[in-house]
């Protein structure tokens, strides 16, 4: 099962952007899905995580501001991010928890998408 994340850039402090990330291959099922950041000289830390059904939970430091969501016919979900910060700065990573077509359990991350937020 591969994940392909997309939709980081360069924004200014305030500013928005959304990433999607997009789960292919030989799935049987998805559980749940998250997003992850890890800045330089930092570790990996949990951003948000949701589950099948849908339920969230995100990270002190980005409630309020950040929204996770899924869409499942597409095995597909996005972070949208509101109010950013320079802190926020960090290579955002995706990860999907499932079984595939093989009834094999599986623990997928995607490649990374850098988030700069900078005057």
């Amino acid at each position: 099962v591969q994940l392909q994340a997309s939709g980081g850039g360069l924004v200014q402090p305030g500013g928005s952007l959304r990433l999607s990330c997009a789960a292919s291959g030989s799935i049987f099922s998805i559980g749940a899905m998250g997003w992850y950041r890890q800045a330089p000289g930092k570790q990996r830390e949990m951003v948000a995580v949701i589950t099948s059904g849908g339920s969230t939970n995100y990270a002190d430091s980005v409630k309020g501001r950040f929204t996770m969501s899924r869409d499942n016919a597409k095995n597909t979900v996005y972070l949208q991010m509101n109010s950013l910060k320079p802190e926020d700065t960090a290579v955002y990573y995706c990860n999907a928890h499932g079984w595939d077509s093989d009834d094999d359990p599986f623990d997928s991350w995607g490649q990374g998408t850098q988030v700069t937020v900078s005057a």
